[in-house]
C-alpha cells in the first residue's frame, strides 16, 4: 500500500511517481522500433535475385539487343541519290548587263542502286544469326557466373552447418564442465584434470569465432554478386545441406548436355552462320546496276518544244578486278574453322561432364559410409569414454582423444557435403541446366 504523508503543501505521493514511471517506461518500450527479422533467401529466390540485379549480367544482356538492332541496319535498302545541275547562267549580248537565271540550264536527276543476288536477304539472315550467337554466348556466360553463385550459396550454407556444429561442441563442453566441477566439488577428480579441461574450452571458443567470421565472408561474397547492399545481420540463407545417392548415368549426362550446352549451340549457330556469310561474300561479287532518271530544263534553246526534256540511264559497273575474291576466300576458310571450333566444343563438353560425374560419384561414395556408419560410431564412442571416464573406467586423455575423433568426423561429413554440393554445381555447369538440386 502507498502511504500519504500529510505536509502544508500538496506533494506527489510515491504511489503516483511509481505509476507515472511505469507510464513512461511503457511509452519507452512501444516506441522502440522492432528488430527487422532476417531475411531468409533459397536458392530459387537467390537465382532470381542474381538475374535481376547483377550488373555484369545485365551489361552482358544488351548485347542481344544491340545484334537486334543490327538486324534493322542489315536489311534496309540503299539510299536513293538526287542531283541537281545548274549551268547556262550568262550575261546577255549587247547589253553588257548580268541577269541572273536568264538562259539557265537545269537538270534534276535521280537515281536508285539495285541489289542483285538476294543481298539485303543474306544480310539479313547472317544478322539473325549473329543474335542467336550472341543469345547462346549470353546464356554460356549466365551458366558460368550461376555456377559461381551456386559455389557461392553452398559456402554460405556450409558456413551455417560449421557454425552450427562448433556451437554445439560449445555447449556439449558446458555440459562436461559443469559434471566435472560436481565431480571435483565432490573430490572425485584431481584439479589438474578439470584445468586441462576448461583450458581445452580455448580451442571451441576459437572454432565458434572463426566459423562467424567464415559466415560473414561467404555472405559478403553472395551479397556482392547478387549486387545487394542488406546489411549482414538482415541476410540469411536457407536450404537443404545434404547429398543424393541417385544419379543418372554418364551417358545420360552426356545426352543433356549436347543438348542443352549454350556454348556447344554458339559453335553450331556460328558455323551455319559462316555459310550464310559465305553466300553473302559470293552474292556481293555480284554487279549491282544503278538505274538513273533526270528531267532537263533548257531556257536558252530557241525551239520552244525542246526545253522540257526526260532521260533515263543505266550504270553497270564492270567488275574485271574486283570480284570479291578475298573476301570470297575468307569466308569460305572461316567454315573450316568454325567447324573445328564445334569439334572442339562438343570435346570439352564431353570432358566437362566426364570430370564432374567423377567428382559427384567419388564424394557419394565418402559420403554414405559416413551417413550409414561412422556418424553414429564417433558419437558412440564419444558417449561411451564419456561415461567410463566418470566413473573412473577411463582416463582423461582417453576421453579427450574420443570427443577430438567425433569433432574430426563430425566437421569431416560437414565438409564432404559442401565438396558434393559443389561438385554438383560442378555438374550441372558442365551439362548446362541444373540436374541436381
Amino acid at each position: 500500500m502507498c502511504r500519504r504523508t500529510i505536509s502544508k503543501k500538496r506533494q506527489p505521493s510515491l504511489c503516483h511517481l511509481l505509476v507515472l514511471a511505469l507510464a513512461v517506461a511503457a511509452v519507452s518500450f512501444a516506441q522502440q522500433p522492432t528488430p527487422t527479422p532476417p531475411l531468409s533467401l533459397t536458392w530459387e529466390n537467390v537465382k532470381d535475385r542474381f538475374e535481376q540485379n547483377n550488373p555484369t549480367l545485365l551489361a552482358d544482356k544488351l548485347n542481344i539487343d544491340e545484334s537486334k538492332a543490327q538486324e534493322i541496319t542489315a536489311y534496309l535498302r540503299p539510299n536513293p541519290q538526287f542531283g541537281l545541275t545548274v549551268d547556262g547562267t550568262q550575261i546577255v549580248p549587247n547589253h553588257g548587263v548580268w541577269e541572273p537565271f536568264t538562259g539557265t540550264f537545269e537538270v534534276p536527276s535521280i537515281s536508285q542502286l539495285i541489289e542483285r543476288q538476294h543481298k539485303r536477304r543474306l544480310r539479313l539472315e547472317s544478322a539473325q544469326k549473329a543474335t542467336q550467337i550472341a543469345v547462346s554466348s549470353h546464356a554460356d556466360m549466365e551458366r558460368t557466373m550461376l555456377f559461381n553463385l551456386r559455389s557461392a550459396f553452398v559456402s554460405t550454407l556450409q558456413a551455417k552447418a560449421v557454425l552450427k556444429l562448433a556451437n554445439d561442441d560449445l555447449a556439449y563442453w558446458d555440459h562436461v564442465l559443469d559434471i566435472s566441477r560436481t565431480r571435483f566439488d565432490a573430490g572425485d577428480i584431481a584439479q589438474i584434470d578439470l584445468d586441462r579441461l576448461e583450458l581445452q574450452r580455448v580451442q571451441y571458443e576459437s572454432e565458434v569465432q572463426t566459423a562467424l567470421v567464415n559466415l560473414r565472408t561467404a555472405k559478403i561474397q553472395l551479397l556482392t554478386l547478387l549486387n545487394d547492399r542488406t546489411p549482414i545481420e538482415q541476410f540469411d540463407v536457407t536450404g537443404p545441406f545434404d547429398f543424393s545417392d541417385q544419379l543418372l548415368s554418364q551417358d545420360e549426362f552426356r545426352k543433356i548436355a549436347l543438348d542443352s550446352r549454350p556454348d556447344l549451340q554458339a559453335a553450331i549457330e556460328a558455323v551455319d552462320k559462316a555459310h550464310t556469310d559465305y553466300n553473302l561474300a559470293v552474292a556481293n561479287g555480284s554487279t549491282d546496276p544503278t538505274i538513273g532518271a533526270w528531267w532537263t530544263h533548257n531556257a536558252s534553246t530557241n525551239n520552244p518544244f525542246a526545253r522540257e526534256t526526260l532521260g533515263v540511264s543505266v550504270s553497270i559497273p564492270l567488275r574485271i578486278f574486283d570480284r570479291n575474291q578475298g573476301e570470297k576466300l575468307r569466308t569460305k576458310l572461316d567454315i573450316d574453322r568454325n567447324q573445328r571450333l564445334l569439334d572442339a566444343a562438343r570435346a570439352q563438353v564431353f570432358s566437362d561432364v566426364d570430370s564432374a560425374y567423377v567428382t559427384v560419384n567419388s564424394n557419394v561414395i565418402l559420403l554414405q559410409p559416413y551417413k550409414t556408419k561412422y556418424l553414429q560410431k564417433a558419437v558412440h564412442v564419444r558417449d561411451t569414454v564419456f561415461f567410463s571416464y566418470q566413473h573412473g573406467g577411463a582416463s582423461l586423455l582417453d576421453f579427450l582423444n574420443a570427443q577430438s575423433d567425433y569433432r574430426t568426423v563430425e566437421l569431416s561429413y560437414t565438409n564432404l557435403i559442401g565438396s558434393y554440393l559443389t561438385a554438383a554445381a560442378q555438374l550441372n555447369m558442365a551439362v548446362g541446366r541444373e540436374v541436381i538440386q
